[in-house]
This record gives C-alpha cells, sequence and structure tokens, in this order.
C-alpha cells in the first residue's frame, strides 16, 4: 500500500459474536486502522474483538444506524474508510481492488462493492439480492454516512462513484428464526424514518401482495428456488408489518 494513503475498516456492531472473527480475519494484515463502535453486546463481541489489532468504542445510547456510522467515523484517523457489517467478508479479489483504489488515492471518488448475500446457507442471485452495489468505501475527509434511522446510506452529492471488482461476501441469517428476529427489529426505525407516509391496513395489504409479485415474479426470485420463495414471503410479511405499524402509529396522534 501507498505509505501516501491509508485505509480504515469502520464496524458497528450488537451481540455479533457468530459473524466478527470471519468478518476481522479477511481485513488482516492489509487495513491500517479498525474501528468497531459497540452499542451494548452482552455475548462475547468484545472478547473476540479485543483478540486482534482494533480500537473498541462503546455506546449504548443507540441512535440508529446513520448516526452510529457517523460516531464510529470520528473514531477514524485514515484517508480512506472502509465500512463493514460484522456479518460480511472481503473476499482476496475484492482485497486487491480496495488498495488499487486507495492508492490511487483520488479524493473525488467513493467506490461501489457488490455484495452477495447468503441466506440459510445459499447464495442468493435473483429475488432483488443480486447484484447489491452499495458505497462502502469513501474518502474520509469528503463525505459520510446520512442520518437515516435505517437503510443508511453515504452522501455521493459531490463525488463521483466507481464500482470495484470482487465481491463482499454478506451472511445475513443462518436460520429462518435468526433473520426473521433481526428483520422485525428494524420496524420501528423504519417507522419512525416514514411518518410522512400515509398508510392504512388497505395499503399494507396491497404493499405486502406488490411486494411479493415484485420479488418472486419481476425479480425472478423463482429462480432461486425454495430460498426465492421464502424470501418473498418473508418480504412480502415485513412490509405488511411495517405499512400496518405506521398505520397504529398515526392513529394513537
Amino acid at each position: 500500500m501507498s505509505e501516501k494513503a491509508t485505509v480504515g475498516v469502520l464496524i458497528i456492531t450488537l451481540n455479533e459474536e457468530k459473524n466478527l472473527k470471519n468478518c476481522l480475519d479477511s481485513i488482516q494484515g492489509w487495513v491500517n486502522e479498525i474501528v468497531i463502535l459497540d452499542s451494548g453486546s452482552t455475548d462475547k463481541t468484545k472478547f473476540i474483538a479485543e483478540q486482534y489489532p482494533i480500537k473498541w468504542f462503546e455506546d449504548s445510547n443507540w441512535p440508529g444506524f446513520g448516526i452510529q456510522r457517523q460516531k464510529a467515523q470520528e473514531k477514524l484517523s485514515t484517508d480512506w474508510v472502509l465500512a463493514l457489517d460484522a456479518d460480511e467478508i472481503v473476499t482476496s479479489k475484492l482485497k486487491a481492488s480496495i488498495l488499487a483504489a486507495v492508492k490511487k488515492n483520488d479524493q473525488s471518488n467513493c467506490y461501489m462493492i457488490n455484495r452477495l448475500n447468503n441466506l440459510f446457507g445459499k447464495f442468493i442471485k435473483h429475488s432483488g439480492w443480486s447484484p447489491d452495489w452499495i458505497v462502502r468505501l469513501y474518502p474520509r475527509n469528503k463525505t459520510n454516512y446520512n442520518s437515516d434511522l435505517v437503510h443508511e446510506k453515504v452522501i455521493i452529492k459531490k463525488l463521483n462513484t466507481s464500482k470495484l471488482d470482487g465481491k463482499l461476501l454478506h451472511y445475513t441469517g443462518e436460520t429462518i428464526s435468526s433473520y426473521l428476529k433481526k428483520s422485525s427489529g428494524y420496524i420501528d426505525l423504519w417507522v419512525n424514518q416514514n411518518l410522512h407516509k400515509k398508510s392504512s391496513l388497505t395499503q399494507a395489504i396491497i404493499h405486502a401482495k406488490s411486494r411479493f409479485f415484485k420479488t418472486y415474479i419481476l425479480k425472478l426470485g423463482f429462480l432461486d428456488g425454495k430460498h426465492g420463495f421464502l424470501i418473498a414471503i418473508m418480504a412480502s410479511y415485513h412490509v405488511f408489518l411495517r405499512y400496518t405499524a405506521l398505520a397504529l402509529r398515526k392513529k394513537e396522534k
């Protein structure tokens, strides 16, 4: 790596003992700094993290995903930020692409990475899950994450974007129960972020049916076999819950 450009990894965690080791193993020896901001883990997340050369911080006052990532970025001192989740693994081809981009040190650019999502032991190739291009590598002093409570994104208005070669492996759920638990945790955040939208039980049903059709038919979910069917069903279910929760919240007001 060029001495003139450095890259640091940003990770936010909560009870990630099952995933964190594989994530950290994939970035060992080639990044300059690793910052982990934990939001109150009660498992072995901290113990696992401290087996690596990381900087550990804790902040259990959860402000939402966007602001939590902003807080983590404040702890970094590198030229470039590589934002990862604890359940993601950097492949060797992606590593080479990241290092090549950092070596160029083009501060007017940020980089999109293609995630390959693994659900219930299978990599999903359709269902709207692939390709899954997201901005994850960007110059630290030029931009940051927005303040969205959930589905946060890097602000790229004043930057160009390029795509990197290689995949980021994302192990999003081992079991149906773990996946549903994680997805359900986003419902309140989504409602708080979308109070400006109209909703009713009828709209919840319409949105849910639409999501199933889009995921399973338009996005070729049927080509993912039973996994594609499950994804379409669960996506429909969570859309129904989100819009129902939004309608109830509005009724309370």
